[in-house]
Formats: structure tokens, sequence, C-alpha cells
């Protein structure tokens, strides 16, 4: 893959009825023709959009906003890669805050309402070397969905939190603006402000709460999140537990 050629050209906003999935698609896209940093596919349906790790994300069509961005990080390390959900996900938290109160952060990058999940985002991210060259950024937001037939456990809407519909266009624009905000923060190098936001937007971020992992559950409180992204918890024990996604389990009541 050779290194895109970045330029200061207003990202562009391509508009699709339909497609598998808005990742794949933008990948391919890319393969033939370069585009603008922050540039962005949304698509009206996905037949088959993906979660992490291969889970399946429920969205009617028509109803919400299902997108993805291709952002170049070309000066940030391998290692700090997780800036990018985190800058992500502040984006679509701070851009939801205008609409309700209770929006938050799950680690690493779902967006909950109270205890449940009304965005989640799919971040695949292509390597040169020590940097990163390249990351496609996959959100899938429940804008006007009413009802959710799937087996997801917890999900919820604008809709039926405000019980009225929401301009999805305006929701889209509202997102893009504070993204390439907060892209223009990173490339500046203010990535400490940027941690230190999604750190304070954490779901649980105080106090102590129930925990599955291997080995059992167990009551903890958030105690940082390393740059690789990794989850430090203290147990009430006081032992500082280490994990990557998907190692630990959030309890949520029902």
């Amino acid at each position: 893959m050779s290194m895109p050629k970045l330029t200061t050209e207003k990202p562009r906003i391509i508009r699709v009825e339909e497609t598998h999935s808005s990742n794949s698609l933008l990948r391919e896209w890319l393969e033939r023709e370069s585009l603008p940093n922050c540039s962005a596919i949304v698509a009206d349906f996905q037949t088959a959009g993906r979660g992490q790790l291969g889970n399946v994300w429920e969205s009617e069509k028509g109803k919400n906003l299902t997108f993805s961005l291709v952002l170049y990080p070309q000066a940030l390390p391998v290692k700090q890669q997780f800036l990018i959900s985190q800058l992500a996900a502040l984006s679509v938290k701070e851009t939801l805050d205008a609409y309700t109160e209770g929006i938050s952060i799950k680690w690493p990058n779902d967006i909950y309402w109270q205890d449940k999940k009304i965005c989640g985002m799919l971040i695949e991210n292509d390597l040169a070397g020590h940097n990163l060259l390249r990351s496609i950024i996959g959100i899938g937001i429940n804008v006007n969905q009413t009802t959710f037939r799937g087996d997801a456990p917890n999900p919820v809407s604008l809709w039926q939190i405000l019980k009225q519909e929401v301009d999805r266009e305006v929701v889209l624009r509202q997102f893009l603006s504070r993204f390439e905000a907060y892209n223009q923060a990173l490339s500046t190098g203010e990535k400490a402000l940027i941690h230190d936001r999604y750190m304070k937007a954490l779901y649980r971020r105080e106090g102590f709460h129930p925990y599955t992992d291997a080995q059992g559950a167990f009551s903890a409180r958030i105690y940082g999140i390393e740059p690789t992204g990794h989850l430090l918890l203290q147990d009430t024990a006081g032992t500082i537990r280490r994990y990557a996604f998907k190692e630990v389990s959030y309890c949520l009541s029902k």
C-alpha cells in the first residue's frame, strides 16, 4: 500500500443507499481513488454492518446513521493508536450531549445513554512500520429506530429517549464538525487533552462496580487507561488488574 498524499482538500461525503458494510465499501473505494482526510461514506442501510470482533450491528433502513470515515494519522506511533478510538468516541459523545443528558463512553468506544448502548464503532488501522498509515472508522448511531428486534442486550435510540424524530443529517454534520476539530487537536500534539476528556467521559468512571473476567466476578473501580488502550481496574483488595478488549466484561443491570 502506497503512502497517501495528504492535502488540505475539503473532506468528501459519499452517500449510498445500501451497502454490505460501510467499512468494507470505504476500503474498496480507497483502492480505486484517494480521498481527503476525514472523508466519509454514509449508507442509508447496511445489510451486514460489523461491530468489534465480528459482532453484527442491527439498524433499520432509513432510521439511523451508519457511516465510515478515513483518517491519515501518519505521525502517530502504533503504540498510541488508541487515541483514534478516543477522539472518535469523544466526537460522538459530545454530539449526543446536545440532545440528552446521561451520555458516556463505555471502554473502549461504545457510547452509552445511562446503561444502554446508543452507538457502536469498528476501527480498523493500517500500519506502516512503527506508525499508523490509515484508519477506517465505522460508526453506527441509533437515531430514529423505535424497536430493536435482534438479540443485542441493551440497545436504545434517540427516538426512544426523546419520543420524537431527530434530523439525521443535522446529527451527522454536528459529528463531523467535532471529529475534524479533534483530528486537528491530534495533529497539533494535543494528545493529553484528548486523553483527559476521554477519561472524564467514561461510563462508570467513579466508584466500584461489578465486573467479570476469566476468573469470575469481582468489584472494581477504573484506575486508568494505558496509551495502548488497556483498561486498568483496581479491585476492592487494592490490586491493579490490566485488561485488553474482551478480557473483562461489565455487569449490566437489566
